[in-house]
């Protein structure tokens, strides 16, 4: 298959680095002004997130070559090598982007900017990107090595189907994450409310929860791990899309359990950490054992889980602020077990579960929905580029999902 150069898909003066040291400093970060790219904001398939942002003077005086606008694509330089992302065409922002980021205009007589988004999501350009990386100090690539990656060259309007393909599984996905974070946000409004509006208690955690905790089987036994139960760490939850646990990185025998100071947890376990990150939390949607990194918590009326579960989440300050420790923070049990907690009578708090049960329900059903069609568009990705599945066909696998 004919390649083309990002410089060959490149508009005139279209690609371009981020600006030098010391015309963007941290200083210069305002509240207001124009937004800055940086790492943390190439969530994709377009920008995203809490920006920073300088001054309109700074950058009329400074930056204003280092400016992205809708429509551009933005490639990581250092960092977490591989991202890329588009400014959004609906966009009316200008952007700037950071020493991290470079950006790229492309030309549109020869290429389409979502089709080259998705050709350098590819395994195969990622791999152009790691192989030609700078290994010297952080890992990094230049506006040098990104003009000469190479993409698939297609007809543009070949170009045009595939990124209509792909764009609608991600478009799925978005809706999806949407409908999830309006669930949560429901879910957390409705027991703000409740508890304006009802007559609270006061009884500790202990009271109403059983407060259980995990451990690490010795990784050097072989036959404690690689089993079929589920063994979480902070790293498993702090990296959700949403606070459900499916599955974990890694598994661990019954031999492996039983040497451990876990056990297995029902579903529906509430899985907060309790060390360095502490207040990540899961609900678990299968049962499932934890290291040392968590406090679980269930509690012994069913009624009360979900109001635990968002009584706790309202309080990770609350909770951080006992945490002490020498090398990392650590809330520990015995100190998480006296906290009071407020509930309602064991009636409202059925009622409260019935209502918000529904909503974590569908919020959950949104997680399993975008990781299916987000396998879907991975699975596409490399056939379209490839060659090796046609336009037509990959659009009948889509409807069939979306």
């Amino acid at each position: 298959m004919d390649k083309m150069s990002i410089a060959e898909a490149s508009a005139d003066r279209g690609l371009v680095g981020g600006p030098f040291g010391s015309n963007l400093i941290g200083s210069d970060y305002t509240h207001t002004g124009i937004p800055v790219i940086r790492g943390a904001n190439m969530i994709g398939p377009e920008i995203g997130g809490e920006y920073v942002y300088v001054s309109q003077g700074k950058f009329d005086n400074d930056l204003f070559r280092n400016s992205a606008e809708p429509g551009d694509l933005i490639f990581t330089q250092r960092g977490t090598l591989g991202q890329v992302a588009l400014v959004p065409e609906t966009s009316d922002a200008r952007y700037v982007v950071s020493q991290s980021q470079m950006r790229l205009r492309v030309n549109p007589n020869v290429t389409h900017a979502r089709y080259v988004y998705y050709a350098a999501r590819s395994p195969e350009f990622v791999k152009q990107v790691y192989d030609n990386a700078i290994s010297t100090g952080v890992p990094h690539i230049n506006l040098g090595i990104l003009s000469r990656l190479t993409i698939p060259k297609l007809p543009l309007r070949k170009q045009w189907a595939i990124a209509d393909v792909l764009g609608a599984l991600d478009d799925k996905i978005a809706a999806s994450k949407q409908v999830l974070r309006l669930c949560l946000e429901l879910a957390d409004a409705k027991f703000s409310n409740v508890t304006r509006k009802v007559r609270l208690i006061c009884k500790a955690f202990d009271d109403i929860a059983e407060v259980g905790g995990g451990g690490t089987p010795k990784t050097s036994v072989d036959e404690y791990w690689n089993g079929d139960i589920s063994w979480a760490t902070p790293t498993d939850v702090t990296g959700l899309a949403g606070p459900y646990i499916f599955s974990t990185s890694r598994a661990i025998t019954q031999a492996g359990l039983s040497s451990c100071s876990s056990r297995i947890y029902p579903k529906d376990s509430i899985l907060m950490t309790s060390r360095a990150t502490i207040g990540a939390f899961a609900i678990a949607q299968s049962p499932i054992a934890v290291n040392q990194g968590f406090i679980v918590v269930n509690a012994k009326d069913s009624a009360y889980q979900l109001w635990l579960f968002h009584d706790m989440r309202a309080r990770i300050s609350e909770f951080a602020s006992h945490a002490n420790g020498a090398t990392f923070l650590e809330l520990s049990r015995g100190t998480f077990k006296k906290f009071q907690v407020r509930v309602p009578e064991v009636r409202l708090a059925r009622e409260f579960s019935r209502e918000v049960g529904a909503l974590h329900v569908l919020a959950s059903q949104m997680i399993i929905e975008s990781s299916r069609l987000a396998n879907t568009r991975d699975t596409l990705l490399p056939l379209l580029m490839s060659g090796k599945i046609r336009v037509r066909d990959a659009e009948k696998a889509v409807e069939g999902v979306v």
